[in-house]
């Protein structure tokens, strides 16, 4: 084999691979080069040295396959906010998923507790269906992660990572084996509070000195699991890094901000996110604007603004999910962001604030010309009385 510029290349010399070049093109095959013509389109599509076969090289090159057709393989740029399915299409396959993630969990909390090594394959399974549905549609997933339930926080705010750091990474253009391993790590981040006495993990009022150290050590208990299951690289990173922050202050290593990756970063914001967002028992699940508010407050020592500015954009000031008020005092979820102009969403509506009712479920997209109604702001559904987890399955889901 002989490595030579694009520019020594001559008709009947046998191609046998590209070496160099501008971009990520492949030849479709190796072959002879037949003409010019087919030289000059390697040159063009930025190949600059190619692998050359000597022994192969022919007097009359028209009568062999050739390798003058290429691929072109650079990344082209995905549309964020392309769908394939509609949310009511997307929302069944979603919900399925989520309750499977759900037992899933909880299986390899007992596990643990028994003393036996987790099962990695199901979870990587679990993230790619994650991955598909968000490449669907992810206002899907992303409407179910805000219908939260007080008593199974443990279970559902890794899931709800899981999901959310899937739209993010999408959002930046991240490869499906990239998103796979993050949302792998999301699943399992805090695997390691099963070992975390309940009664500290649990505990409803502020934790003592000495019981914040204890729940610290989940961070390293569910690096040391994850790696005792065979799993390495970012989805351990997260795992075991999730709750370091850039300026040091972060357990359970305290690392510096050169030492945490873009990764693990993205984690952190999406972890605490959710965490200020979930209804607990002993607490309220906050807005979505304030905690942005508060990851705000937190760039960039804590947190890294760039990062989280995306992540806004990503999910939107009202994320898919949200509770709302129109000014025409009708309440609904957000069922689609628009990116475009995040204040005009569309609102599912189905319930009157002043008149204290229930309605015919409704679909406004504040952003038509002709829809006169306005968007007041996010509200909580105990401020109106609802159930809103019972409607959600009843009037959503099909």
């Amino acid at each position: 084999m002989k490595t030579i510029p694009i520019n020594q290349l001559l008709p009947g010399m046998f191609v046998q691979n590209v070496t160099k070049q501008t971009g990520k093109i492949k030849i479709k095959n190796q072959g002879w080069v037949k003409t010019q013509t087919g030289i000059d389109k390697l040159i063009k599509a930025g190949i600059l040295e190619v692998e050359i076969d000597p022994d192969k090289t022919i007097v009359d090159p028209s009568t062999e396959h050739t390798c003058d057709e290429i691929i072109d393989d650079t990344p082209k740029q995905r549309d964020p906010w392309l769908t394939a399915n509609s949310v009511e299409q997307e929302m069944h396959k979603a919900n399925r998923l989520y309750t499977e993630a759900k037992q899933l969990q909880s299986k390899a909390f007992t596990d643990i507790k028994a003393g036996n090594t987790i099962d990695i394959a199901p979870f990587k399974e679990l993230a790619n269906g994650f991955i598909d549905s968000v490449f669907r549609n992810q206002d899907a997933l992303a409407c179910i992660t805000r219908m939260r339930e007080k008593d199974t926080y443990l279970l559902e705010h890794s899931i709800n990572v899981s999901i959310l750091i899937s739209i993010f990474a999408k959002h930046l253009g991240f490869e499906k084996d990239l998103i796979e391993e993050l949302a792998t790590g999301a699943l399992l981040h805090d695997i390691g509070k099963i070992q975390i006495p309940d009664e500290i993990l649990n505990k409803p009022g502020k934790l003592t000195e000495q019981e914040y150290k204890v729940i610290q050590d989940h961070a390293l208990f569910s690096k040391q699991i994850l790696e005792k299951a065979g799993l390495t690289g970012i989805a351990v990173d997260i795992a075991g890094f999730h709750h370091e922050r850039l300026d040091g202050s972060g357990y359970p290593f305290g690392k510096p901000a050169n030492e945490i990756n873009q990764y693990v970063r993205m984690a952190s914001i999406v972890d605490v996110y959710d965490a200020l967002t979930a209804e607990r028992v002993y607490k309220a699940g906050m807005e979505p604007i304030k905690a942005f508010k508060i990851l705000k407050d937190g760039c960039p020592d804590s947190f890294d603004g760039e990062l989280l500015t995306k992540f806004i954009q990503c999910i939107g000031i009202h994320p898919v999910g949200t509770l709302v008020k129109l000014s025409s005092q009708k309440v609904g979820l957000v069922t689609k962001s628009n990116p475009a102009s995040p204040l005009k969403p569309q609102v599912k509506t189905f319930y009157h604030a002043k008149h204290a009712r229930y309605t015919e479920v409704q679909d406004i997209d504040l952003a038509h010309s002709r829809n006169q109604d306005a968007l007041e702001g996010a509200v909580k559904p105990a401020d109106f009385n609802i159930d809103l987890i019972r409607f959600f399955k009843h009037s959503i889901l099909p």
